[in-house]
């Protein structure tokens, strides 16, 4: 297993290089740098200004190919600061992309942990719930309201909830963050609430698809020929074999856990590294935009690469090679 957890490790680095390389020719070569100055300093900026920006941010370097110095390029600076992690500073304020990150990883754990630990036994639950009473009524409702769920618009989810239960019920402010041990959890409450329902009716939807499948197996039916009760089979037979495809949901959900919820930290005023991403798009804040793509990138290729060692834990008939 070493040596095929090596390998998908190296084939990993090549994607990231692959990424890196694709974020140079967006952001570097389809784009202006002069451009960028000029949204940051404003159009009537003179000329000075302008080159005096480009090589505080170190734009004014040759982009691929310098024949005095070819560590001395854009592309080379590029690639080094991203592997390197430094990031440098934001092109609207100057302000370290590295510490607006630290200050907005918190609040986006604060707000995508509940709702990460919270919507997964809770979308597995009314999965098997919905699988154990398949070909009745019930399974029939359950899938087609798990398809409305779906169909719903998360905005319409956000702003109903900030409607009714912000400012009818007024149970949950409608927005706002405060880190305060005993506000955090009211100022989070209503956007946990809102994702969790907003991501129910796709969870019950794959889930249910899993169960169903892994309940008609050979398996299961020798289960259930020996006299194991149906509530015994579904939860020593079916969601035991059934791991494998939940955890690869799982586990390749967790980056977004560090790259925080875009909608839910937007409209509920979380100062996350969601709200940070629409903040740099709206300000066409490129390199805080950069630096936020690949991390979410380089996050995901390590999932990928956890869920096939993750394999072999949940179902020992799996042999990496």
């Amino acid at each position: 297993m070493l040596a095929y957890v090596v390998r998908r490790t190296l084939y990993g680095g090549v994607t990231v290089l692959g990424v890196l390389l694709l974020l140079f020719v967006l952001f570097f070569m389809v784009t202006d740098p002069r451009d960028v100055a000029r949204k940051a300093l404003g159009e009537k900026a003179p000329p000075e200004a302008i080159t005096h920006w480009l090589a505080n941010h170190g734009y004014d370097k040759p982009l691929a190919w310098n024949p005095d110095d070819p560590r001395d390029t854009m592309l080379a600076e590029h690639f080094r600061r991203m592997l390197t992690f430094d990031f440098g500073r934001s092109d609207v304020d100057d302000v370290p992309i590295m510490q607006r990150i630290r200050h907005g990883a918190g609040p986006s754990l604060a707000l995508t942990v509940p709702l990460f630990t919270l919507g997964i036994p809770f979308g597995i639950g009314l999965a098997l719930l919905v699988a154990f009473f398949r070909e009745t009524y019930i399974d029939r409702m359950g899938v087609v309201l798990a398809v409305l769920a779906m169909s719903i618009s998360p905005l319409l989810y956000i702003i109903g909830g900030q409607f009714l239960i912000g400012k009818l019920l007024r149970w949950f402010p409608i927005s706002g963050f405060d880190p305060e041990p005993a506000l955090i959890v009211r100022f989070l409450a209503l956007p946990v609430i809102i994702g969790l329902l907003a991501g129910v009716g796709e969870n019950v939807r794959f889930y249910r698809t899993v169960f169903v499948e892994e309940a008609g197996r050979d398996h299961v039916r020798t289960a259930r020929a020996k006299g194991c009760a149906e509530l015994q089979t579904m939860g020593r037979h079916v969601l035991r074999n059934a791991l494998v495809p939940i955890v690869t949901r799982v586990v390749v959900a967790i980056p977004f856990l560090f790259t925080g919820s875009i909608l839910l930290e937007s409209f509920f005023g979380i100062p996350g590294l969601g709200s940070i991403t629409v903040d740099a798009i709206g300000e066409n804040d490129f390199s805080t935009l950069r630096t936020m793509v690949f991390i979410g990138s380089l996050l995901f290729i390590l999932a990928q690469i956890v869920v096939d060692v993750v394999y072999t834990i949940v179902d020992p008939r799996i042999r990496l090679e």
